[in-house]
């Protein structure tokens, strides 16, 4: 295991599509990290106003569920210990990693300035023999992944901001998670209950399921051959390296 496993933020901002995506994926990580007072923002790309396969819901109950999923990431987010949510409320199943979305993710992370930006892994698209993953979480991700890196740190990249007052900030580091080949893994045997609460706090997608079983049997599965009861599994690429050697255009 190496020292990444034990490095601890100051501030995070956690980057995703939907609401519950956040707490299936990293909740554990961001449970532990506020426990130990690091500051935490949340940005939800959509408001999850697509998720019902409900043959009685039409589209006039969109902006019904949107309120409903908008306050169950909420109250989610209460339970992490995240101290600012963000909603974007772009339309669910829909999105695009356009130029005009990542300026707005870069504005977001020059303003809130996070040592570590957490997100999904933008390659991932199939997992195991059953799971295609959403085109909305890739799609979050590469927004995440190149509003971190080049577009925040890069002083002339979406200049017009300069002028509003956002200056360039650059992350520290940048967390994946689902990637192919881990190479950080984070201990959440303590935070893993709160993980889970957290999680049951999305009932419009969970209704009669209990995640508890899946949940445990994923986060051992994350940290065997660690030697970690319950983890939570990570590409890490280390950005202030980088900025050290970056070389003057």
């Amino acid at each position: 295991m190496s020292d990444k496993i034990e490095y601890m933020p100051k501030r995070v901002m956690s980057i995703h599509a939907h609401p519950d995506d956040q707490e299936f994926s990293i909740a554990g990580t961001l449970a532990k990290w506020a426990k130990a007072g690091c500051e935490l923002v949340s940005v939800i790309l959509t408001s999850g106003d697509g998720g019902s396969n409900d043959p009685a819901h039409d589209a006039e109950y969109k902006p019904i569920l949107a309120r409903i999923r908008e306050a169950e990431q909420t109250a989610a987010n209460e339970t992490i210990g995240i101290q600012t949510t963000i909603f974007m409320r772009l339309p669910d199943g829909e999105l695009e990693p356009t130029v005009a979305l990542r300026k707005e993710l870069t504005k977001i992370i020059r303003t809130h300035k996070p040592d570590v930006v957490v997100t999904g892994d933008p390659q991932g698209v199939f997992y195991g023999n059953g799971y295609i993953n959403h085109p909305d979480h890739r799609a979050a991700a590469q927004l995440a992944t190149y509003a971190v890196f080049p577009s925040a740190g890069s002083r002339l990249v979406f200049a017009d901001l300069l002028a509003q007052g956002f200056e360039p900030h650059n992350v520290k580091r940048l967390y994946l998670h689902g990637p192919e080949k881990p190479d950080t893994w984070v201990d959440i045997s303590e935070s893993f209950d709160v993980k889970v609460a957290a999680l049951k706090k999305h009932a419009s997608q969970l209704r009669d399921w209990d995640p508890e079983k899946m949940m445990r049997e994923w986060a051992q599965g994350e940290g065997k051959e660690q030697g970690l009861q319950l983890a939570e599994a990570y590409k890490v690429m280390i950005l202030e390296e980088q900025e050290e050697n970056k070389p003057e255009n």
